[in-house]
């Protein structure tokens, strides 16, 4: 067994961590990190550090874990859920709180949007309870605090900040009320009997996670998330995870941009995909399947109307970081115009086709999404979002032999990039 194969496979054990999804180099660096911290000379040494402290081991797996999140992220999955929320009240007539849950909570930013949103919707503190669980006890801990810094306020909506926190110096304090409205604890989604003896959940949030696993594991967990949410519930994940949660028994509901999912009699007949690495934090791949079967809650919502084109803007730098905030917050039209008015202005880069073929996959317009991939690599041919996104979309299509080629690219240019900042 190689030094590092031992640790992609306690990793894999622990939390479910498929190296491929994150590539060696995330993981290489964090127990280089740790060795540094503990003063081992050799992986030999730290290995058998962790292996004698269960300290160490948890230690290890928050140097692999990065949260990577903030308030309102995707917002109209809030939006929706909203809706959702006061139809779903209406069909138990109120006789109890809705229950909703956030795993992984990270440091708190996902379930304290729930109840923000909610209470700003004008369900009462009594109509609602949201759990947060996260297999970090420092995440927990965070998110137990309740104090964040600007980095967990993104995008230009930030009029709930006014609501819902008090200013202390640099940071903010989240209040009392959205604070009791939320239950945080540790959890490990792999633990078959999560929550076992609790009622299910009305809506589940768990969005970004499956894409970390192996198929094994995703189906793994997948058994979790479908136990703990009610039979009539909706389920929220990341963009990247609705082929694998059709292929599984779920449907899209069919709002736009909300990523929301019920249960569906039978599984969708595509062919089983390979698992690869998805870059984060901005939106992948989501293949839109036909409409679903309307659920007894689940009320049409109009999609929100496109906001105006964003204002001029002088500078390519500029311009670029405006595509990615924009599309950071979801607002695909406005990013797609903002790619446009770079192309017609600048020089073409690989980011901006990056970015229209990232716009595109989300809408479903996979060959679309395809040929902006392409143009990227042409112009950088190591770009690494551009590859593993074309390797996840040519999986998708079944060309897993394609799919595999640009995944072992993107996993030499992480081993390249790690290797320049050892210099």
């Amino acid at each position: 067994m190689s030094d590092e194969q031992r640790f992609f496979d306690f990793l894999k054990e622990r939390i479910g961590l498929d190296v491929a999804s994150v590539g060696p180099a995330i993981i290489e660096r964090a127990v280089r990190q740790r060795c540094n911290a503990l003063y081992a000379h050799s992986s030999d040494e730290y290995w058998q550090k962790l292996q004698g402290s269960r300290d160490e081991q948890q230690a290890l797996i928050e140097a692999v874990i990065v949260p990577e999140t903030w308030f309102f992220r995707y917002p109209e999955s809030f939006a929706t859920l909203v809706k959702l929320a006061k139809a779903r009240l209406a069909q138990i007539k109120g006789m109890r709180a809705l229950r909703l849950l956030s795993l992984p909570c990270s440091t708190g930013e996902e379930p304290y949007s729930i109840a923000m949103a909610l209470l700003d919707g004008g369900l009462a503190p009594h109509q609602f309870k949201v759990d947060g669980l996260d297999v970090s006890p420092l995440s927990v801990e965070r998110a137990r605090a309740a104090v964040y810094g600007k980095n967990s306020f993104r995008g230009q909506d930030t009029e709930f900040r006014e609501r819902h926190f008090v200013a202390e110096g640099d940071r903010y304090r989240l209040s009392e009320r959205v604070r009791e409205q939320v239950r945080l604890q540790v959890g490990n989604v792999l633990d078959p009997g999560l929550l076992a003896a609790e009622p299910a959940f009305d809506f589940v949030f768990c969005r970004n996670l499956l894409i970390y696993f192996d198929q094994a594991t995703q189906r793994q967990v997948f058994e979790v998330l479908k136990r703990l949410t009610h039979e009539e519930g909706v389920l929220f994940i990341g963009p990247a995870e609705g082929s694998l949660l059709g292929r599984l028994g779920m449907r899209s509901i069919g709002i736009p941009q909300s990523f929301a999912f019920s249960r569906h009699s039978e599984p969708e007949p595509v062919p089983a995909p390979v698992s690869l690495p998805l870059p984060l934090p901005l939106p992948p791949r989501h293949a839109v399947p036909p409409a679903p079967r309307q659920r007894p809650f689940t009320a049409r919502v109009a999609p929100l109307p496109v906001a105006a084109s964003p204002p001029p803007v002088s500078d390519a730098a500029s311009l670029l970081a405006s595509i990615a905030t924009l599309a950071n917050e979801g607002k695909s039209a406005e990013a797609r115009l903002a790619c446009e008015r770079y192309l017609q202005h600048h020089e073409p880069v690989a980011q901006v086709f990056y970015w229209l073929g990232l716009l595109s996959d989300v809408a479903g317009n996979a060959m679309e999404a395809q040929g902006f991939y392409r143009k990227a690599l042409y112009l950088e041919p190591q770009h690494p979002e551009a590859l593993v996104h074309l390797a996840t979309l040519l999986a998708s299509q079944g060309d897993v032999a394609g799919a595999q080629r640009l995944q072992e690219r993107a996993a030499r240019s992480s081993r390249s990039a790690d290797s320049e900042l050892k210099r």
